[in-house]
């Protein structure tokens, strides 16, 4: 019998939804679930390449008690089919994001979201859509980057830009089999993607949520992520922003946040987290999550609500029938609150 392509028990499996339903974006179905009481202050969290909803566990964990939890498959990955060889770019990651929350928010309800990896290109992607700023109070960026990944990537660490560039290219559009999750596959995976001190259950975890994606799959985004360029997607995301990254980040090393926080127009904090790798939400859920409910406190639940209501209710009833910050340039290593 095949494995399911997450843990099933411990703080990194998925917690059960209180209500599921499939997306349609276009031609694409995507598998989104909700989490959390339903009118509380909403946040929507998309996740990156090779991983699916089981990536956010530990986070929709500590945030469900009190918040509103959206999270969904990128097509392609999880619980959402496969799209056909034209469906693979950031314009359909842009597409996307904006069909989950006009499918998920009620009337005139804004949510913070957040990205990891290629969830936070999806912000990027989609910084220019009317319905992404009217929808969005303030965005999440964690462990992710614009333009010229294979070229910074460490994770084949040769000593030219063009040398990595072309070294992760192959790797980026690799349709090897990873194999079944084994010692060797856990050494290569932490290695690659997470920081020395992560655990053998945050491994594991990871390990079964990247073998589950389908290899094409796998191919074909990566494709898109060596050709990305989505610099000027980061300048026209106006909305209120933080940027989390790892120190010990191979596939977007710190590099990239740094970058991230002096061209977004409105950066409030950058915290740089030492040791971490590049699976952020997986490696340190609590700095996540912490981020995530600043992001809430400061832009949703501090704004005036009318009627005397609370923004979570004020924002709409919804979906389910139907701080001391920084300014740009500023980083804070190593702090979660």
């Amino acid at each position: 019998m095949k494995r399911p392509g997450h843990v099933t028990s411990g703080p990194y499996a998925p917690p059960p939804p209180r209500r599921t339903l499939y997306v349609r974006s276009g031609g694409a179905r995507l598998h989104t679930e909700i989490h959390g009481p339903e009118d509380a202050p909403a946040v929507v969290l998309s996740h990156g390449w090779t991983c699916s909803t089981a990536f956010w566990a530990p986070v929709v964990r500590d945030l469900a008690a009190d918040h509103r939890v959206l999270v969904y498959d990128q097509r392609g990955h999880g619980r959402s089919p496969a799209p056909g060889p034209g469906g693979y770019s950031t314009t359909a990651l842009a597409d996307d994001l904006i069909a989950v929350l006009e499918a998920t928010l009620a009337p005139g309800e804004r949510a913070v979201i957040g990205g990891h990896s290629m969830g936070g290109m999806t912000i990027m992607a989609a910084a220019d859509r009317p319905a992404l700023r009217e929808r969005t109070a303030a965005a999440l960026l964690c462990s992710t980057g614009a333009a010229d990944l294979a070229a910074e990537s460490r994770v084949i660490p040769l000593r030219t830009p063009e040398g990595r560039r072309r070294a992760h290219r192959l790797m980026l559009g690799s349709r090897a089999p990873l194999g079944p999750v084994g010692p060797l596959t856990r050494a290569a995976l932490k290695y690659a993607t997470m920081g020395a001190g992560s655990s053998p259950e945050q491994v594991e975890a990871c390990a079964r949520i990247v073998h589950a994606c389908p290899t094409g799959v796998r191919s074909h985004w990566g494709r898109v992520l060596h050709g990305l360029e989505l610099t000027g997607g980061v300048a026209r995301l106006t909305v209120p922003a933080e940027v989390v990254v790892g120190t010990a980040d191979r596939l977007t090393p710190v590099v990239h946040a740094r970058r991230l926080a002096s061209v977004l127009p409105d950066c409030r904090r950058l915290t740089e987290l030492p040791g971490l790798g590049h699976m952020t939400p997986l490696e340190d859920p609590g700095a996540v999550a912490t981020r995530l409910r600043a992001l809430v406190a400061e832009h949703l639940v501090a704004e005036a609500a009318p009627d005397g209501e609370t923004p979570g209710t004020a924002s709409g009833r919804k979906a389910d029938a139907g701080s001391g910050a920084r300014r740009k340039g500023g980083r804070t290593k190593g702090e979660a609150a």
